[in-house]
């Protein structure tokens, strides 16, 4: 039994293959196509699935959708005929019907007559038939975290901006099932507020919401009068927005995810700008204002994230969360899940946003509808692509004169132990790392297969990252990535955190060794990693730990504002174009020969 999943159409456009109830791959689509955030039909990524199966689309007999054009009709109807909305916002929903019913000719065009050239191997004529089955979108959230969690039964929480008309919606999963306790309808949204004030503080690409976060511990609540006129609790674990500060109810907010980098219109209204004063450009400085305001927005939405899971608990009695939904990447508000409810065990699917929805649904379809067993826990990230050490020497070979005009060389070291301590010492060194390793990631986190690794002793590692790679804002912080069996002696929290989504203090005595992954509340965004779950990168921060007592890398991800790696040729494009100092891609190490001769830690 073979099983498409699909985010169509939708910002993190994303592809997932299930077979006979086992995830096989699943990648997202921005990858192939090298445009973050990618919006429209995964043609790429799920002929990438198909292939990583060795299967054809043929061969499938369900493709499964994480929206559904029925759900909540009556709560849409009553909404249209009691506040009818702007022409945009129905032509926008009007278009993105015709997009959803138009997937199965999607699907013939790009997967079997292979029409976009995309390479997909699953083209012929005379394919198997197969159905499409859509499934409400917050329902293949919930699906997304529980059916993949170790767990047997557990409170499901699944919280973002809209999809199917909820914002929100928590409940109780057991065995297969889910069984859903309560929502928050459109247009009250958490996710949609921090969307707003995330553009009012200038920063206005899609997902920039992560940047506001980092920027919150530079700054104190101080607007948390006017936070709490934006948004308010409200009894059953609900909570409801100021309308007068937004627009998407009445005007709508313009959206483009049409085969493009998603673009959202203006989500707020001169109200917000009365309320908490000029907005902020992006070209303008950020004041110790704006940090103020992105202090108290983070604040405001930890407490009514709070009031929901509190609720939700209390409907279940379950001190196990499964959370899920594009809020569930809020890791600052993560980390302080176990201080502010009872929850005692947290779960968190490594792409907990919309494109993990292709896996909810898919397995939403497998163990819910179909009733089988379920047999998937997803403890590592690793569905993507992988690549030869082969393919990797005919690339270098291919691209020998460029290295050579850049000062590199090359050389393959094929024992495991040998080739972990070598990269060890030239991170102790002080040198940046490319780590290029296995199957890719899914979600947007790198977690030690397309990674670049630094020291996290240096205090200056943060500014020579971003003059030699990431030029990003001063303000970001950088994760750490730590021996699971460590976490406790370097944290204030002993948890499993493998995909980087949860933010915790870092002891106070230890904050000093580790400045380059110490942000400047005192707390890292944690990883860890355990040897089955990643062999050769546990075995590499051993390797550093033998040499530095510090069980920790600094992992970000391997890119250079642009979606994280995928293949090798765009590891050594990036490591060609930029500063980088090693390249490791499976056992070849590619060095500049010109590298500092001493260490030197700041």
């Amino acid at each position: 039994m073979l099983i498409l999943g699909l985010n169509t159409y939708h910002a993190d456009s994303a592809a997932c293959l299930v077979m006979d109830g086992k995830l096989v791959a699943a990648a997202e689509e921005e990858r192939f196509r090298r445009v973050k955030h990618w919006a429209g039909f995964p043609a790429m990524a799920a002929a990438y699935c198909l292939d990583a199966a060795g299967v054809s689309m043929r061969d499938v007999q369900h493709v499964t959708l994480n929206r559904s054009l029925s759900a909540n009709l009556v709560r849409k109807g009553l909404f249209v005929l009691t506040r009818w909305p702007g022409v945009a916002a129905l032509g926008d929903r009007l278009r993105q019907m015709r997009k959803d019913v138009g997937v199965e000719q999607e699907i013939d065009r790009h997967l079997i007559q292979g029409g976009d050239g995309s390479g997909s191997s699953s083209g012929g004529a005379g394919r198997r038939a197969f159905r499409i089955h859509a499934v409400e979108h917050h329902r293949s959230h919930l699906a997304s975290s529980f059916l993949v969690s170790p767990y047997d039964s557990a409170t499901v929480v699944s919280v973002d901006g809209f999809g199917d008309f909820v914002s929100t919606m928590w409940g109780e999963g057991q065995g297969g099932r889910i069984r859903v306790a309560g929502r928050v309808f459109f247009p009250h949204s958490l996710g949609l507020l921090y969307l707003a004030v995330t553009q009012y503080l200038g920063f206005w690409s899609y997902g920039d919401e992560y940047k506001v976060m980092g920027l919150a511990p530079y700054g104190k609540p101080r607007y948390m009068h006017a936070m709490r006129q934006l948004v308010r609790p409200v009894s059953g674990g609900r909570f409801e927005l100021n309308l007068s500060c937004f627009v998407h109810h009445a005007d709508g907010v313009s959206m483009q995810w049409n085969n493009c980098a998603p673009v959202i219109g203006k989500a707020y209204s001169p109200g917000l700008i009365s309320l908490l004063g000029p907005e902020r450009q992006p070209q303008d400085a950020i004041e110790e204002r704006h940090c103020d305001i992105a202090a108290s927005l983070q604040e405001a939405y930890e407490e009514m994230f709070f009031h929901v899971l509190r609720h939700a608990y209390a409907c279940t009695q379950n001190p196990v969360l499964c959370l899920s939904g594009g809020c569930a990447m809020n890791s600052v508000a993560n980390g302080k899940i176990y201080e502010a409810t009872p929850f005692r065990r947290i779960y968190v699917q490594s792409a907990a946003g919309d494109g993990g929805g292709a896996i909810g649904s898919a397995f939403y379809l497998w163990n819910t509808r179909m009733g089988e067993p379920r047999n998937q826990v997803m403890d590592h990230a690793f569905w993507g692509p992988a690549f030869s050490n082969e393919q990797i020497e005919v690339l270098l070979h291919q691209k020998a004169k460029a290295l050579q005009d850049n000062g590199c060389q090359w050389q393959r070291i094929s024992d495991e132990r040998a080739l972990c301590s070598r990269v060890a010492e030239a991170i102790d060194a002080g040198w940046v790392v490319g780590w290029f390793q296995g199957r890719m990631e899914w979600g947007p986190r790198a977690l030690g297969n397309r990674s670049i690794l630094c020291d996290p002793r240096r205090a200056d590692m943060k500014d020579i990252l971003n003059a030699k790679i990431k030029r990003r804002e001063s303000f970001r912080p950088f994760a750490p990535a730590i021996l699971r069996e460590a976490v406790s002696d370097w944290f204030e929290q002993d948890d499993e955190v493998p995909f980087m989504l949860q933010v915790y203090p870092i002891r106070s005595h230890k904050r000093a060794l580790i400045p380059a992954v110490t942000h400047v509340n005192g707390t890292g965004r944690l990883q860890t990693v355990r040897l089955e779950q990643n062999p050769r990168f546990y075995r590499l921060i051993q390797a550093f730990q033998e040499r530095t007592g510090v069980p920790i890398l600094l992992n970000t991800s391997f890119n250079e504002n642009e979606p994280v790696v995928c293949k090798p040729e765009e590891a050594l494009a990036c490591f060609l174009r930029t500063q980088m100092d090693m390249l490791v891609m499976a056992d070849w190490v590619v060095e500049r020969v010109r590298q500092p001769k001493e260490k030197a830690l700041g």
